[in-house]
């Protein structure tokens, strides 16, 4: 998984959260963070290059957050399921998310179609954990869950990442039943 972070690195991350959400990435700068952290300039240059790595690290920070902890005594394709679309449904409602897909989509670009983050690497590695526990159980169609967890994150990520674009025909509840049904269809032995 990913790192917890230091007292002053959360303080930076909380800080460029709050501008994100009342700027935008393209107007927040590092001394925008440091200002409203109330640290220097300099303290978020030790913990951070530049501006866009303080910008990755909080993007990481939160969606790793949203991921569920433990498994449960029994992951049944129903439970498993649940805890995907619930997670899905946690990041597609985050306020940073909403912000970075209004303000900056090109950011999405990047994470989408051209490389894998730190986050979709802890996703990954988490849904594959939870793949193999429903596999032993018998409850999950086998298959290497490396594979099958790539394909639920592709699944679950386009289904985040449009959801406004299709919102007319699928308002929140009936997101998460399709998508239920989706990944429930692609799990199923």
């Amino acid at each position: 998984m990913v790192d917890e972070p230091s007292e002053t690195e959360s303080a930076i991350l909380d800080a460029a959260l709050a501008e994100v959400l009342d700027h935008g990435i393209r107007r927040t700068t590092v001394s925008d963070i440091a200002r409203r952290s109330g640290l220097s300039r300099q303290t978020v240059y030790r913990y951070w290059p530049d501006a866009q790595s303080v910008f990755a690290a909080l993007v990481t920070r939160e969606l790793v957050a949203a991921l569920p902890t433990g498994l449960p005594e029994r992951a049944t394709l129903e439970s498993t399921v649940a805890v995907f679309v619930e997670t899905a449904d946690r990041v597609r409602r985050m306020p940073l998310v909403e912000r970075l897909r209004d303000t900056d989509p090109e950011l999405f670009a990047r994470y989408i179609l051209d490389r894998l983050g730190t986050s979709q690497r802890a996703i990954h590695a988490e849904t594959a954990r939870r793949l193999s526990a429903g596999q032993a159980s018998g409850d999950l169609r086998a298959g290497d869950p490396l594979q099958l967890a790539a394909m639920v994150l592709l699944i679950a990520q386009s289904a985040v990442q449009s959801a406004p674009l299709v919102a007319e025909w699928l308002p929140g509840e009936a997101w998460r039943t399709e998508l239920t049904a989706a990944l429930t269809g692609y799990l199923r032995p």
